[in-house]
């Protein structure tokens, strides 16, 4: 053993001796244990929490345009399709410590779109810097539509029964 490890010494007692061991604290590593390691944070994961956050704002319809919302509901009733898409409409890029977000969105008939708009976006960001820890520098929002009151939802006829 060495001597910063552990020091030993014998004391005199009225029986004999006694060994006494006495061990200098050692430090693994150093530093603060959260500042060990790297977190990645893949595209994906912020495209499912601001396609989440931008669904809980109200005005907003839906997601994507009408194509992709289109071909996800076709995919969406096929068996094996998959669920719905909590990303349709949403793109991230995703860096080391910022992200930027460009979504899709479709707005109800009669709500302010720029209303809309900035509530998205106070939304996403408050859900994206607080569940990763990454900066959001920009979260760009595409209008494509607005949802009148008598339009049917876009839903087509399944091909696959």
């Amino acid at each position: 053993m060495t001597e910063a490890t552990e020091q030993a010494r014998t004391q005199s007692t009225e029986g004999g001796t006694e060994s006494v061991s006495t061990r200098k604290p050692t430090r693994r590593g150093g530093g603060d244990p959260a500042t060990r390691g790297r977190t990645t944070i893949a595209d994906g994961v912020v495209e499912k929490i601001a396609g989440l956050a931008t669904r809980d704002v109200v005005g907003v319809h839906a997601m994507g345009s009408g194509i992709s919302r289109t071909f996800g509901a076709v995919r969406d009733r096929v068996p094996g399709g998959g669920t719905k898409s909590v990303t349709r409409g949403v793109k991230a890029e995703v860096g080391e410590v910022q992200t930027a977000l460009d979504l899709e969105i479709v707005v109800d008939y009669g709500v302010s779109i720029t209303e809309v708009s900035r509530d998205v976006r106070e939304n996403v960001i408050a859900a994206v810097e607080r569940m990763t820890g990454l900066e959001v520098v920009e979260v760009n929002i595409a209008v494509s539509d607005v949802k009148l009151p008598e339009e049917e939802d876009e839903e087509p006829e399944p091909r696959i029964q």
